[in-house]
Parts: C-alpha cells; sequence; structure tokens
C-alpha cells in the first residue's frame, strides 16, 4: 500500500516544515509519499523545501488558485492508492497515517476518513459533522430538547459540538484537515478531480456530499488523533471575514444538496437569521474589544 500525502503551502514556510518533519517521524506501518503543492507563495523560495526535505516531490504553482485546486494539482502526480489531504497546519502525534490508511482498506463501503483532532491545548475540534436540515437547526436553537437524551443518541443525532468524538461512527462531513479517500473514489467524480468551485472553505462539506451521493460513507476514526493548530482563529478581523465566505459556501451546499424548492428556502432562511445573529455578535465583541485595547 502506498499512500500519498499531499499537502498545500501559502506563505507558511516553518508551519509546512514542522508539519512534514512530524510525517516523517511518525509514520512507519505504511510506505507514503510526501507531495509538496506550493501555491505561488512570495514568503521565500519554494526550493527550501527540497533542500530541506530531498525524498518529497515538490510542485511549484504559477498561481494561488486556492485550496481544492492545488490538492487537485498534487493529486495529477500522485503515485498511491490511498490519497490523504493534510493541512500544513497539522502535526502528527503517532503513526496516524497508517491506522487510518489500515482501516479505509479494510472496508470497501468508505469513500472518506477522518480523524480525531485537538488544538494545542489539547481541547477538541469538531470534525464529524450532520449536514445542515430544518430539524438539525431547529434542534440547536432548541438545546433543552437535546439534553434530555442520553448522550450516545444526541451525538449520533447531531454530531458537531454535541459528540465528544469518542467512538468511531459514519457521518455526513468530515474536516478537510485530514481527508483520506481511495484514488477510485476520485476517478468516479466529474472531470476525475476534485471539485474545485470553492476557492477555500467549505470543499471538504461538498466533497462528502458528492461521496455520499456516490453509494460511499464518510467515516469518522477516533483511535487515533493529530494536533489541528487552525491560526486563523486567532486573528478575530480575518475571522470575521472568513465568517462571510463560509456562510456564501454553505448556502451553496444547501442549494446543491436541496435544489431550490421550498426546504431549501425555508433551511436558508432559518440558517441566515441564525449565523447572521452570530455573526453580529461576534462583530460586537470585536469592537468592544479593539477599544478596550486603545
Amino acid at each position: 500500500m502506498l499512500v500519498s500525502v499531499i499537502i498545500l503551502n501559502y506563505n507558511t514556510y516553518q508551519l509546512t516544515c514542522n508539519c512534514i518533519e512530524s510525517v516523517i517521524k511518525y509514520t512507519r506501518g505504511v510506505t507514503y509519499e510526501i507531495i509538496l503543492v506550493d501555491n505561488n507563495s512570495t514568503e521565500c523560495d519554494a526550493s527550501l523545501f527540497s533542500e530541506k526535505f530531498p525524498g518529497i516531490t515538490l510542485i511549484k504553482n504559477k498561481e494561488n488558485n486556492g485550496f481544492a485546486k492545488g490538492n487537485n494539482l498534487g493529486i495529477q502526480y500522485a503515485q498511491g492508492d490511498t490519497i490523504l489531504l493534510l493541512n500544513s497546519d497539522t502535526l502528527l502525534q503517532e503513526d496516524a497515517i497508517s491506522r487510518a490508511a489500515f482501516t479505509l482498506a479494510q472496508n470497501s463501503s468508505i469513500g472518506a476518513l477522518g480523524v480525531k483532532m485537538t488544538y494545542p491545548d489539547g481541547s477538541l475540534q469538531y470534525t464529524a459533522r450532520r449536514f445542515r436540515s430544518v430539524q438539525w437547526e431547529l434542534l440547536d436553537l432548541l438545546r433543552f430538547v437535546l439534553l434530555l437524551m442520553a448522550y450516545k443518541k444526541r451525538a449520533l443525532l447531531m454530531l458537531g459540538k454535541y459528540f465528544k468524538c469518542d467512538f468511531n461512527t459514519t457521518c455526513d462531513w468530515l474536516n478537510g484537515a485530514f481527508f483520506m479517500l481511495p484514488r477510485k473514489i476520485i476517478l468516479q467524480m466529474p472531470g476525475h478531480k476534485l471539485d474545485d468551485r470553492f476557492f477555500m472553505y467549505g470543499e471538504d462539506h461538498l466533497w462528502c456530499y458528492q461521496i455520499k451521493k456516490l453509494g460511499y460513507n464518510c467515516f469518522f476514526y477516533c483511535e487515533t488523533t493529530i494536533i489541528h493548530l487552525n491560526n486563523g482563529s486567532t486573528d478575530r478581523r480575518k475571522q470575521l471575514l472568513l465568517t462571510k465566505t463560509m456562510m456564501r459556501n454553505e448556502l451553496e451546499i444547501m442549494r446543491v444538496i436541496y435544489k431550490r424548492g421550498l426546504y431549501y428556502y425555508f433551511l436558508r432562511t432559518i440558517y441566515i437569521c441564525k449565523e447572521y445573529c452570530r455573526y453580529c455578535i461576534k462583530w460586537l465583541v470585536f469592537v468592544v474589544f479593539n477599544q478596550q485595547i486603545r
């Protein structure tokens, strides 16, 4: 078994080096290759990666055309039958790649596999989720109803922040920071590539929907853990801008799933009202915070 590990770099030289070093240090149970796609970084010459890691395949993209297109470029050079899309801001702590790869190989019904992720302080990230639905949105608003349920029933129904990532389960979609899939899945996608309509954010959600439409499961594997730094969360101004992008992409995914029927417009209304209120609260906190700093 050969696993092709595809990592994108865009002006994150040290983070990317740390990620590659962790892959080399901990991956022992499977043969792998590392394909690094540099999305036209300006921070430094991408050739520094080849000098530091002579065993990798370096692809210098002529432009920064986003996450999905960058990964598709890396996939074109991949030799393995198992593909792992790995964010540059992740760190392995154990042989997560071989554990995930063997789990994927043992179950032909799995079309995409993700693993447990934590922040550097050990707090949990919510990496297994359900597609948005009217039921999900209303239960998320009426959380007291969920508290009446047993934990496992509540976790399986809602996933996301209601799930402690403490057991293996199928889910609707997975966080793309560690996104493992068989090459055969990509070959069944339109154009034999991953959907690249989004520049960034929401791709993993869209891909999982398309994988499930092909008849495969998305599987959350809790028996190995990686660190996902997720640095964007520390920049409040950037976070607010990204929230708008994520909302726009989320609405497009809803349209893809539910088309343009009455159900779609009802769900869209609930979602926009909820997220706009949350956005306003975040904006107010940001403004107050800045005023306090000054």
